[in-house]
């Protein structure tokens, strides 16, 4: 499927980010029913459709705008972005090494890599990249292996090592995060780091996930969806810009909730990486307003009328729309005539 890039789209100050009709049909609707429960909602990660569930590692129209509003959240606030235990050195090498198959593989027109031993070539024609480095020797590229190729990346990457039957956050690179400090998250446990989700720990979600988790293998990676609410197109949330954006919480009213408030998808495709054993856990934001989901797809819109209508209150300020959940619902509920039908799933 030919992708159509956007050159010059920006996700904050004038927010002139949009989707194309076409961006709005491949996105992976996070709602198979009309209520909505946190669960591990695990599944194989294997190709499915031409749509966002096509490759490995999704990139659509917004590649390039979002690889330059990375550049510029990491060059305004160095070293609050980016973070890297310095024992994580061959997980960045494995993580670098997957990103590039992939990316090769599943978008040859795009990107390209070829090796000669520990030489490599990489081109990456979207982002005008043409490099050649020696693997595994830090000195021949211009970032450490995992800011290098993740500046090349769509959404966030975890990576989260493994030791003593526990998960660790290791390294990681966010600069699409919803509300939470990467710094501050730097070494926590699986356990910690899912702490504030309401009731995982109570019904022992926590727990089965983890034992999931550590029995995952190299070869067999697997996704799960998550979402939450957002106002405007913003990609950068974290809790260190919070001043930043959530005053614009305040200002969302039932008439204008459509054209504000976005729900934020994340498709989460989680691979076990082959020497350093850690797992890396990809979080690939995607950014579509209530308007748009109404124009392209009624259905959905009448769905997600009825999944925040009845969300439970404690998801609600987990998520942090609690301010403007009842403005969404109200824009909402012109979609919603009340009667049930099958919501297609986008591929």
């Amino acid at each position: 499927m030919t992708i159509h890039f956007k050159q010059h789209e920006t996700f904050r100050d004038d927010y002139s980010f949009a989707n194309s009709p076409e961006c709005v049909a491949r996105l992976p609707f996070p709602f198979p029913d009309d209520e909505y429960m946190y669960s591990m909602n695990l599944e194989p990660h294997v190709p499915v459709g031409d749509g966002a569930l096509r490759a490995a590692f999704d990139i659509d129209e917004h590649y390039i705008s979002e690889c330059r509003d990375r550049a510029i959240t990491l060059e305004k606030d160095p070293g609050m972005h980016y973070v890297a235990a310095p024992h994580m050195m061959e997980a960045q090498w494995d993580l670098l090494e997957l990103i590039m198959e992939s990316y090769a593989r599943d978008y040859p027109e795009h990107f390209s890599l070829t090796r000669d031993g520990a030489r490599w070539h990489w081109v990456n024609r979207l982002l005008g990249i043409d490099d050649t480095f020696t693997f595994g020797d830090t000195s021949t590229l211009p970032y450490e292996p995992m800011e290098y190729i993740t500046r090349q990346a769509q959404g966030d990457w975890i990576l989260q090592e493994e030791r003593d039957a526990m998960l660790y956050w290791g390294a990681g690179i966010a600069t699409q995060r919803a509300d939470y400090s990467l710094r501050f998250n730097l070494g926590m446990s699986w356990n910690e780091f899912h702490g504030p989700v309401p009731l995982v720990k109570e019904i022992g979600m926590l727990d089965r996930a983890l034992k999931f988790l550590l029995r995952l293998r190299v070869g067999h990676p697997v996704r799960r969806l998550n979402w939450s609410l957002t106002v405007n197109p913003r990609l950068e949330v974290s809790a260190e810009s919070l001043p930043e954006w959530a005053p614009d919480r305040t200002i969302v009213t039932p008439e204008n909730a459509g054209r504000l408030v976005y729900l934020r998808i994340e498709l989460q495709p989680l691979h076990r990486l082959p020497r350093s054993n850690a797992i890396v856990f990809p979080v690939r934001t995607y950014l579509v307003s209530l308007e748009e989901i109404a124009n392209n797809n009624p259905a959905w819109a009448k769905r997600m009328h009825r999944v925040l209508k009845t969300l439970k209150q404690d998801l609600v300020d987990y998520k942090g729309f609690t301010r403007y959940r009842d403005a969404a619902v109200a824009w909402l509920a012109q979609f919603d005539d009340g009667r049930n039908e099958e919501v297609a799933k986008a591929e």
